[in-house]
């Protein structure tokens, strides 16, 4: 019998990782990305990249890129000091209702393509909980949709680790 393949994580840049407040009981780290030729303030949680980049390391999850920023992504990867993650959009997705069209259609195929239990963190592209997000994305699941202010917090962390060890 061959083993359960883990979660796939599906994770958002803008309002997830990159936040005004990120909190962590650190001093924010500061940068700058660029896309389409021009710079982009980032603020962000060292810790918080630190379990991102452990739960990719030791396979808990397979974390993707689920942004906008997924064709300028080696510029996160890079800032952020993540390895080079998979990208679960192609092309230069728009922002906006577009946008979160494309991640919707994204978290449906993990789920009824590939038969794999879903993570998947963004602020704004998320459903609600309720009938509607039954009906969009039936299957093993777990939404999390942070504040935008403050992003994922370590609950959200530890919440993701709990998902994937009983999804295997």
């Amino acid at each position: 019998m061959s083993a359960v393949e883990p979660p796939v994580w599906l994770l958002d840049v803008d309002g997830v990782l990159n936040v005004q407040r990120p909190g962590w009981g650190a001093a924010p780290r500061r940068g700058m990305a660029v896309s389409m030729g021009e710079a982009w303030p980032m603020r962000w949680a060292p810790a918080l990249i630190r379990r991102i980049r452990e739960i990719h390391r030791t396979g808990v999850a397979e974390v993707r890129w689920c942004s906008t920023w997924c064709p300028d992504a080696d510029q996160v990867e890079r800032l952020f000091g993540l390895p080079p993650l998979a990208r679960a959009l192609t092309g230069r997705p728009r922002a906006g209702m577009a946008g979160d069209a494309a991640k919707l259609a994204a978290a449906q195929a993990v789920i009824s393509d590939e038969g794999r239990a879903l993570i998947w963190t963004d602020d704004t592209a998320v459903p609600d909980e309720g009938p509607w997000c039954d009906l969009m994305l039936p299957g093993r699941r777990l939404l999390i949709r942070p504040r935008a202010a403050r992003g994922l917090q370590p609950g959200h962390l530890d919440a993701i680790e709990v998902f994937a060890s009983e999804s295997v």
